[in-house]
């Protein structure tokens, strides 16, 4: 048994961040991460997320239940497990959101959550590898946050087929304004990956004020009646505990979160007498409000054109590769999606409430890493603020079992008008005089899908997770009941103990969720130290 200042549980993206403030700040600090470290070189390769998303290694292999807004399929749901989490597999895309989203936040009862409030934190992040407003943008943070070098003129004309349609050229969402298509930026410096691991982590990892433990498999949170003491863990067959001097801090993602919490008796009575844990904690909000952007992929065949289909066979992948190695532009170097445009589903909207992505090749029959052996491209669309949410929890009280997931897609009525609204925009940009030239046919869902019912029955059959889940452990004062943690992210009713990632998020952000989740743990971090002064001041 060993003493820490802090116990963090997950070293993913908002776990990294705090690990690092906190090692800064003083403190010692314990991580404690399932997965090993992150030397795999497909980790590393910004293209091969293709190749990590699918190794049990690398990632839990978590499947959500079958629902009616997936066609009766269950939805693979894979989530990092090892240095860095997520961020070490995901698409590498950072999008911050829009100003309301933080501003909704604020107005749910969240304190010093308005997006005036998180902007700081946001450019404290980030390191700008481009030219940007320093109103809105940084340049000194760890995360160097970079625009492909790699351009296609697919590209160009899906940028310039969205202005045709009313969605204008926008060379920084992250900035004044979200709106508008362009480029997306990445978390790639080098032609390599920046994870939260390497951008946080690894700069503080030899202060002897941080153990992290890898293969290490958190099994409990130790309680002292209500205040949080530990956490017991295993590796392989060792048992352990991590001792936790002033808190402990879960940061293992929006399924793991509430898992951990549950198994250690903390969450709906109901739920943890089925499965068999005796109750620490009545809080009957963990698990619940869990959201995902849903996202069906569009497939074109192009014409008069080489894409991506053709670059990553042969002689040319051969190319490609020796392109990335001494620095120039290759695909290997690419985020998981190259183009982006955020729109509105109806004008009378003050923002966009629709993302359409665009990349220069397809894969076949939707088969991550497969592509497609004739030129092809990918247009998906999603809805951004999703009111569609559903719950993960726990099946047994045995630490091995997956959760029951059911983020319960396209449920609320909203949520199908904004994604057939989306794929009719889509539709109208591959049809575009821009993109004439290149466009041969539809595959996917294909010319004949024209009503709502056959569009929505594509997206049913097709549609799948975009790796957001959020929302499970959400955020808000404590006289709501679908709460979990107050804004300063502290459990309601217990002592010593907070969480931290995405599944605090009262609502989805209008973004992918790795940058607001590098967010939380910078507030989170913030929290704590603010704490941490006010006791030495007494």
């Amino acid at each position: 048994m060993d003493w820490f200042d802090y116990v963090i549980v997950g070293a993913g993206s908002a776990g990294c961040v705090i690990a690092n403030r906190l090692v800064r700040a003083g403190y010692t600090v314990c991580v404690l991460e399932a997965g090993p470290v992150d030397s795999n070189f497909f980790i590393h390769l910004p293209v091969g997320f293709v190749k990590t998303l699918l190794n049990p290694t690398l990632t839990w292999q978590f499947k959500t239940e079958p629902s009616a807004g997936s066609g009766g399929r269950s939805i693979n749901l894979p989530q990092g497990k090892t240095l860095g989490g997520s961020s070490s597999v995901n698409g590498m895309v950072f999008v911050r959101g829009q100003p309301n989203d933080y501003d909704n936040w604020a107005q749910r009862g969240n304190l010093g959550w308005s997006y005036d409030d998180v902007l700081p934190h946001f450019r404290n992040i980030e390191n700008r590898l481009a030219p940007h407003d320093v109103n809105f943008r940084g340049a000194k943070g760890l995360l160097p946050v970079s625009d492909p070098d790699w351009r296609h003129p697919l590209c160009e004309a899906f940028i310039e087929g969205a202005a045709s349609v009313g969605i204008p050229r926008n060379p920084d969402y992250n900035g004044a304004v979200q709106e508008g298509a362009g480029y997306y930026q990445r978390t790639i410096r080098r032609a390599r990956r920046v994870s939260a691991a390497r951008a946080y982590l690894y700069p503080v990892m030899k202060n002897s004020r941080l153990k992290v433990l890898t293969n290490c498999r958190a099994t409990s949170i130790s309680f002292e009646g209500k205040r949080a003491t530990g956490v017991a863990y295993r590796i392989g067959e060792t048992i352990g505990e991590a001792k936790a001097n002033r808190e402990v801090i879960v940061s293992a993602g929006a399924i793991n979160s509430p898992r951990l919490l549950e198994l250690s008796g903390v969450g709906n009575p109901q739920v943890l007498s089925a499965a068999g844990v005796s109750v620490t904690h009545d809080l009957p909000g963990v698990g619940e409000n869990l959201a995902d952007h849903y996202s069906p992929r569009m497939i074109a065949k192009a014409k008069n054109i080489e894409t991506i289909n053709e670059l990553v066979r042969g002689p040319r992948l051969a190319k490609q590769a020796v392109n990335w190695l001494i620095g120039k532009p290759s695909i290997l170097g690419l985020s998981a999606v190259v183009c982006h445009a955020f729109g509105r589903s109806d004008p009378a909207l003050d923002t966009p409430d629709f993302t359409i992505i665009f990349t220069p090749g397809s894969s076949t029959a939707g088969r991550l890493g497969v592509m497609d052996d004739h030129p092809g491209m990918t247009i998906g669309p999603w809805q951004m603020r999703p009111q569609s949410t559903g719950h993960v929890h726990i099946r047994s009280a045995n630490v091995n079992a997956d959760p029951v997931i059911q983020p319960n897609y396209l449920q609320h009525h909203k949520d199908k008008q904004a994604l057939l609204a989306a794929i009719r925009v889509a539709r109208s940009i591959l049809h575009s005089a821009p993109m004439a030239h290149y466009f041969d046919s539809e595959m996917l869902p294909g010319a004949d899908a024209v009503s709502d019912d056959e569009l929505l029955a594509f997206a049913r059959a097709y549609g799948s997770t975009s790796y957001h889940m959020a929302g499970s452990c959400r955020m808000g004062p404590a006289t709501d009941p679908n709460t979990v943690v107050d804004a300063d992210l502290k459990v309601h009713g217990l002592q010593a103990l907070r969480v931290a990632d995405a599944s605090i998020f009262p609502t989805m952000v209008s973004a992918n969720t790795y940058a607001t989740s590098l967010l939380v743990g910078e507030k989170a971090a913030a929290a704590i130290l603010a704490s941490e002064r006010l006791k030495q001041a007494a």
